[in-house]
């Protein structure tokens, strides 16, 4: 597939997912083989008012290349202001997030709200076309709710206003993240469109991955199954290449990986902050290690990164003993 001069195959994408695909976290996924990275949403209205949150959001390193600003927001305007802004930062494409479920964005008419007014929906897209040299994608959801389903109206217009690609989350807006995704949509929008078409939703396991390439999508973006699963990124390629099972990493590869994220966390955001805000990865990184809970728990209270260092090496070595008795 390609994005202007960005050509991939059949790339894994990293979700854009606030709070959770910073940079620290973006780097990590690359280097488990992530193609194709983005960052957290950001606020169009907070860019163009210098809001200190959503300009740090535009930071991010040669390292992570591919990789794309994601924009919010309903007024064409104001996404046209902030899609310049967006790219002194010199992304590699924009993509604008007219998926976002949340109240607090989809009922004030951004996200996924311009599912509910289309023709909203064509005059932002235009705004950021035309505001910006660098090629723009869009990631929507199926529609509003079940009866009103109208992604391939907005393929077409998205085709016709110059997108050069769209991800599309399997879901509705109303659906949230509840209830199972419909892949069945993937293969009608292909049929609809020759722009890339990049499938979301319920990518857990390596299988799921191969099974949504089937439906002919040219990539897949995986969100909470890498949270759960970092690894999810090689074990899926290796996957693809060899159709033999996923191995699982060992403790001391889960902790070292924990250890090398908590450390990018750390140096980008400072101690206290980075160690804090670096709790929702923990489950993730220890998934079905021995007294694992416990643990956890212990790390929960830790603002300290030693100190998280030191239980987590700790931890693995008593593993060890363990197995070596």
């Amino acid at each position: 597939m390609r994005i202007g001069p960005i050509e991939l195959q059949k790339p894994l994408a990293l979700a854009p997912m606030e709070d959770v695909s910073d940079a620290s976290f973006r780097l990590i996924c690359k280097e488990l083989g992530a193609d194709l990275l983005y960052t957290e949403f950001t606020s169009s209205e907070g860019l163009i008012r210098d809001a200190r949150k959503s300009l740090q959001k535009l930071d991010f390193s040669e390292a992570e290349r591919p990789i794309a600003i994601q924009l919010f927001g309903g007024s064409e305007t104001s996404m046209e202001a902030a899609t310049r802004i967006a790219e002194r930062a010199n992304p590699d494409f924009i993509d604008i997030n007219c998926g976002c479920w949340v109240r607090d964005v989809a009922l004030r008419g951004a996200g996924a709200g311009l599912l509910r007014d289309l023709s909203r929906f064509e005059t932002v897209v235009k705004s950021v076309i035309a505001a910006t040299s660098l090629p723009v994608t869009v990631k929507t959801r199926l529609g509003w709710d079940a009866e009103s389903i109208v992604i391939l109206d907005v393929a077409r217009m998205l085709e016709q206003a110059g997108a050069q690609a769209l991800t599309i989350h399997c879901r509705t807006r109303e659906q949230g993240h509840k209830g199972a995704a419909d892949w069945s949509w993937l293969e009608r929008i292909k049929q609809t469109v020759a722009i890339p078409v990049i499938g979301n939703g319920d990518l857990v396991r390596p299988e799921d991955v191969s099974r949504m390439f089937e439906t002919g999508c040219d990539g897949a973006m995986i969100g909470r199954g890498a949270i759960q699963n970092p690894w999810i990124f090689r074990q899926t390629k290796h996957y693809l290449a060899t159709r033999e099972p996923a191995v699982e990493p060992s403790p001391a590869e889960r902790t070292d990986l924990c250890v090398k994220h908590l450390r990018h966390a750390v140096a980008r955001k400072g101690e206290r902050r980075g160690v804090i805000e670096f709790r929702k990865h923990y489950a993730g990184y220890l998934r079905g290690l021995p007294n694992a809970a416990k643990l956890r728990a212990s790390l929960m209270q830790f603002t300290e990164r030693a100190q998280v260092e030191s239980a987590l090496f700790e931890f693995v070595e008593h593993l060890t003993t363990e197995a070596a008795a």
